[in-house]
Formats: C-alpha cells, structure tokens, sequence
C-alpha cells in the first residue's frame, strides 16, 4: 500500500493496518519477487505500534526490503527528486 491520507493534518501519513488511523512514523518497504523485478520497492508505512506486526507478516513471506523512519524514507525521495 501507498501511504494513505486521511482527516488529520494535510500531510499527516496513516499507518497502513487495517482500521488504524494513527500517524505513520515508518516505511516497511517490500516486494514480492514473483511479481516484480528486484530492485521494485512497495511500501506499506506503520505507526510504532503496527511496525512488528507488519513487518513479522512480510518477512515470514520473504517479501521485506527495509524498515525505514517515515522521516528518512522522506528525505531520501527528495533527495533523489532533486537530481
């Protein structure tokens, strides 16, 4: 899942579990590499209290890449957009 906004703050970033609505503070970055090439990175994004939950349920798949503070993961895509 791509971070999803709802009626907080306009740039407040909600966790990705289903029926959370707290603040996202991580990025969980994942593929599934029956389906994608290996360099494509998913993200599902988590509030501290979602984190090993979410993070358990992709790695038992293989699928996790990288868990990330949201604010790192940020910082690294303007980084990159400004190249």
């Amino acid at each position: 899942m791509d971070p999803v906004m709802f009626d907080q703050a306009p740039e407040t970033v909600v966790c990705s579990a289903k029926g959370c609505r707290e603040a996202a503070v991580w990025v969980l970055a994942w593929n599934n590499p029956k389906l994608h090439q290996p360099e494509r990175r998913k993200t599902w994004v988590a509030c501290d209290g979602h984190r090993e939950h979410l993070s358990t349920f992709l790695s038992v798949r293989g699928f996790l890449k990288d868990v990330v503070p949201l604010a790192e993961w940020e910082a690294r895509r303007a980084s990159a957009a400004d190249r």
